[in-house]
């Protein structure tokens, strides 16, 4: 009896603990920032951190993924000071970014070497002093964004940083760095800033396409892109070894041959300066992608393979031609903040390249470069974004500038956080969608194409291109639609041969698209969101419809119906299988060949609002098998 009582007590003691194990785990990141904020000083802005919070994303100062995986911390303009504890920051494994600008911070600058997997560090306007290690950087090989700017920071330039292997944003601007600059290993910075210190010799080789701004406010610094050229005597020998310069010259040299020297030196810099002001009078746009343009100092951020993720690729612009906003309400950049803008390759399809583009001064954009809309003219196109830009709906994905060149668009959207639909159905996401999220998304796919029948009810294909691909979703999962309404200027040829709309059985049977094209593209994006398989044939080009995904549903449920035709990751149990069958019943509808018999869009938006989460499955197949009989 006493040992049954002994193996009870200590089975309870771990079922209990096996209940608060899942807290535990959750409330780690939590009390490793409590920890951190326990070794700053005047934090008043942080008093909502508390261990009682159930989610550290809605502390202020933190940056989190999908609201859920914390990737930052943004502590600025708080006027905190004390110590950065950069040991409790080690346990924060997801840590990716850190940014105390503008605080009161002060002393030697701390370990963020030990921070391995940081990709930005933002310390500009504090109080820090003193010399930064040479080693200070080792170890930060993913480090891309580093601002050190007005503090107090003295000695050489850390040799560790100018070996960053992927470090495109350097501002060390308003210090007191000395000596001389070291090689950097990259070259075409996004941001270079060394002005205002006290850094002298030449200026390496690898730096000299670099704005001479800055180098500005470093008396001692010389050579190109400078004025002034370097003498024999001010080319320092680097750093990198601890090696003081060799000062020992020849001291009878020549007066005639060095003024010789001099002279010659000079009219070689002053017919290089000339040379290059008219070489880069000549170029209006640089290339993004290989980072060889003098003017524009432009790195991407992603460089995965040698296709051209340039996101201007003209080579002449004329001065008129800039970013065009259809909005006054939202934050404004120009074309120029676009090219230096961070840039990731998203996809690239039958119209051109996709981007992320993080700009500088601004929001997070998506950039779609277009090549095929040459139907119209400069005034056509402008007044067709124009009413792009006018239409306001929560399932558009809205349109906030354009970019008009005689060889190619650009269309700048705002950045969705959870990608598009079909990544989420044939990529290798980490969440599952379930029925609830699934039927969310298609209620607002059709709500948003409901809205573009009303606002071009003189167009046959109001959307023209609806896929799954061409549906992203926000941080809550809500869908917008994306490259709606650019039939009307984009190429017939190419339109006939890529869009989805032009791909419906009418076209394939070599008749024209209908006003039901649209809806027969909702029905194919229905049944790929219930099945999870991808409608092979829209990678086909030329006509042809995607009748495969359609014919294969009918015929498994014409032989009897299986559970195999659904999604296994949706799940759920039978009480939503009802609900799933009577959309696939609409999906079904929709892709009918005959136009008589397919729903019009109306009738579609209104079955699709009638779904609910529930239902008995009964129902659903009753209704779905006597369709079939009829």
């Amino acid at each position: 009896m006493l040992h049954e009582r002994k193996y009870t007590s200590i089975l309870i003691l771990f079922m209990v603990a096996t209940c608060f194990l899942p807290t535990l785990i959750a409330d780690t990141d939590a009390q490793i920032l409590m920890n951190f904020k326990s070794f700053l000083s005047n934090a008043e802005a942080l008093n909502n951190w508390s261990n009682d919070s159930t989610n550290v994303c809605t502390w202020t100062g933190l940056i989190c993924i999908n609201q859920t995986t914390l990737h930052g911390l943004r502590l600025e303009n708080m006027g905190l000071s004390g110590t950065i504890n950069i040991d409790i920051l080690m346990n924060l494994t997801t840590l990716k970014s850190f940014s105390v600008i503008n605080n009161s911070f002060e002393g030697l600058i701390p370990a963020f070497n030990k921070l391995v997997g940081l990709r930005a560090l933002f310390l500009t306007n504090n109080k820090f002093s003193g010399e930064i290690p040479n080693d200070a950087f080792d170890g930060l090989r993913w480090l891309k964004r580093l601002f050190l700017a007005e503090n107090g920071f003295k000695g050489h330039i850390p040799i560790s940083l100018a070996k960053l292997p992927r470090i495109y944003d350097v501002d060390l601007h308003g210090n007191k760095f000395d000596g001389s600059i070291p090689e950097f290993v990259q070259n075409g910075f996004r941001v270079f800033d060394l002005s205002n210190n006290q850094l002298t010799g030449a200026i390496p080789e690898g730096l000299r396409n670099e704005n001479p701004s800055a180098f500005s406010g470093n008396k001692g610094l010389c050579g190109i892109p400078l004025n002034g050229t370097c003498s024999k005597s001010t080319v320092s020998v680097p750093h990198e070894e601890g090696k003081e310069e060799n000062k020992n010259h020849h001291v009878l040299i020549s007066v005639i041959v060095f003024v010789a020297v001099l002279v010659l030196a000079s009219i070689l810099a002053l017919l290089f300066i000339r040379y290059r002001r008219k070489k880069t009078a000549a170029k209006s746009s640089s290339n993004m992608e290989n980072g060889q343009s003098q003017s524009q100092n432009t790195k991407t951020s992603t460089a995965s393979t040698s296709e051209d993720k340039s996101i201007v690729a003209e080579s002449k612009k004329s001065k008129d031609e800039d970013l065009n906003f259809v909005t006054n309400e939202r934050v404004e950049f120009d074309l120029q903040d676009l090219l230096r803008a961070s840039a990731e390759v998203l996809g690239s399809g039958s119209f051109g390249s996709t981007y992320k583009a993080m700009v500088l001064t601004g929001p997070v954009v998506v950039v779609k470069r277009f090549k095929h809309m040459n139907k119209v003219g400069k005034k056509e196109f402008f007044d067709h974004m124009k009413r792009l830009g006018g239409l306001t709906h929560p399932n558009l994905l809205p349109l906030v500038a354009f970019y008009y060149g005689k060889e190619e668009k650009l269309l700048i959207h705002d950045f969705a956080e959870n990608g598009s639909l079909a990544s989420h159905l044939h990529g290798k996401h980490v969440c599952d969608l379930d029925w609830p999220t699934r039927l969310k998304i298609i209620k607002g796919v059709a709500r948003g194409l409901a809205y573009l029948y009303r606002e071009f009810p003189e167009e046959k294909l109001p959307h023209g291109h609806l896929k799954s691909s061409n549906v992203v979703l926000d941080h809550s999962f809500e869908p917008r639609l994306t490259e709606y309404g650019l039939v009307a200027v984009t190429d017939l040829k190419h339109a006939q041969q890529f869009m989805a709309g032009f791909k419906s059985p009418e076209v394939s049977q070599n008749e024209g698209p209908s006003e039901k094209s649209d809806v027969w593209c909702l029905g194919i994006l229905i049944l790929e969101l219930l099945t999870g398989k991808f409608p092979a044939n829209y990678l086909r080009h030329g006509k042809g419809a995607t009748e495969d995904l359609a014919m294969w549903v009918e015929s498994i449920v014409r032989e009897g119906w299986s559970g195999d035709v659904l999604d296994k990751s949706i799940g759920g149990s039978r009480d939503k299988e009802g609900e799933m069958l009577k959309l696939m019943r609409i999906g079904m509808s929709c892709c009918e060949w005959s136009l008589e018999n397919r729903f019009g869009w109306r009738e579609a938006v209104a079955k699709i609002e009638e779904l609910k989460e529930m239902d008995s499955v009964e129902v659903g197949v009753e209704s779905l098998n006597s369709d079939l009989s009829m």
